[in-house]
């Protein structure tokens, strides 16, 4: 599916929307460039989780935990993989157990970890395309597996 979000807040919203749908055990794959909205995209995907915490990219520590205030009481375990040079990095702090738990996974930059995202999650691609306007996002969401 394509979306095209002309304003923050529609990007915000979307991710919200699919915040309310997540389960137990999803896992949502960021992908796009510098600057294009992906933490913006994971504070509204927080939101819809019913996480009232502060949300912010866990670029030092890799990953960040949430957990969810509404009635799933879902956890959130927020990376962001920017800084890993090697996807064994990642077994450090305890990816597999976390990807595979009762919780939902929201990863960006995760193209950089393609080789050991489990066989199904979401992907979402955020695109820039400036003729369209600055805050312009092209969002594509992908299931696959």
């Amino acid at each position: 599916m394509e979306y095209d979000s002309y304003r923050p807040d529609e990007t915000f919203e979307l991710a919200k929307k699919l915040g309310q749908e997540a389960k137990a055990g999803d896992v949502v794959c960021l992908i796009g460039d510098l600057g294009v909205g992906k933490t913006l995209f994971s504070q509204g995907f927080a939101k819809g989780l019913g996480i009232e915490e502060y949300v912010n990219s866990p670029t030092f520590t890799i990953v960040q935990e949430y957990e969810g205030t509404d009635d799933r009481k879902l956890t959130l375990y927020h990376f962001d993989v920017y800084r890993i040079e090697d996807s064994e990095e990642m077994e450090e702090v305890g990816f597999t157990d976390m990807i595979y738990g009762d919780g939902v996974s929201l990863i960006e930059w995760a193209d950089m970890i393609s080789d050991i995202l489990p066989e199904r999650y979401t992907r979402v691609t955020i695109e820039k395309n400036l003729e369209k306007g600055f805050d312009y996002r092209r969002i594509t969401i992908t299931k696959i597996g």
